[in-house]
């Protein structure tokens, strides 16, 4: 799985903060694309996944070649454990499948939620941030907006930006469908909110965080 640094080219990256750029030019609202490796550790998958795996090898181990003796089952459980518990973290394809998408959606709502007071985008002048995340290891989407847009802007026209930017992971196509979006909210901005002379650009075009919070 790439890593939210690594998610877009170099190239890709200057053709989101380019179309960034273009949609802010005509609206005083502020739009943030933001990728993150993921929106949770999901501990409990590892340890449910390893802990049974080890189960099953620790059984077969003993009933095989100790006579069933707990001997052999308690150190064959021990080393399954940590091996599987290990492969699971390193097979994120893996490890997804080990959680209940509710979960994954729960969770990457409530990263979108904190990254949008982290960021900042509470704090622009007339409450009109835009914050565009895709969690990679969940492979969902979420937009949240602040206040001063979501009064003037139905609720579903953000189902319609997810639905475009999952369409574009699906196809490996999410640079694309990052820009569609991008270009969508200007223009939706751009009727509520249009550019104020004494505008200025209050927050980055496009942030990426990696499992350390590094940004690039």
């Amino acid at each position: 799985m790439k890593s939210a640094t690594e998610f877009f080219t170099t190239e890709e990256k200057q053709k989101i903060e380019a179309a960034v750029k273009t949609a802010e030019e005509k609206t005083s609202g502020e739009i943030v694309p933001m990728v993150v490796d993921e929106s949770y550790e999901y501990p409990r998958a590892e340890l449910i996944g390893g802990g049974t795996l080890a189960l099953a090898v620790g059984l077969i181990i003993s009933w095989a070649f100790g006579g069933e003796s707990i001997w052999w089952f308690v150190p064959s459980f021990i080393i399954g454990f940590i091996l599987f518990q290990r492969m699971i973290r390193n097979w994120p394809w893996f490890k997804r499948k080990l959680i209940h998408p509710d979960e994954l959606t729960a969770e990457v709502e409530e990263k979108a939620l904190v990254s949008f007071l982290e960021q900042g985008l509470h704090e622009t002048r007339d409450k009109t941030g835009i914050l565009i995340l895709i969690s990679v290891f969940e492979r969902r989407v979420q937009v949240l907006a602040d206040s001063g847009i979501n009064a003037k802007v139905p609720e579903h026209t953000w189902e319609e930006l997810v639905e475009i930017i999952t369409n574009g992971l699906k196809t490996d196509k999410t640079c694309d469908a990052v820009c569609s979006a991008v270009k969508r909210c200007g223009e939706l901005l751009q009727e509520h909110f249009p550019i104020k002379h004494d505008d200025s650009n209050e927050l980055p075009n496009l942030i990426m965080e990696n499992s350390n919070s590094t940004k690039a």
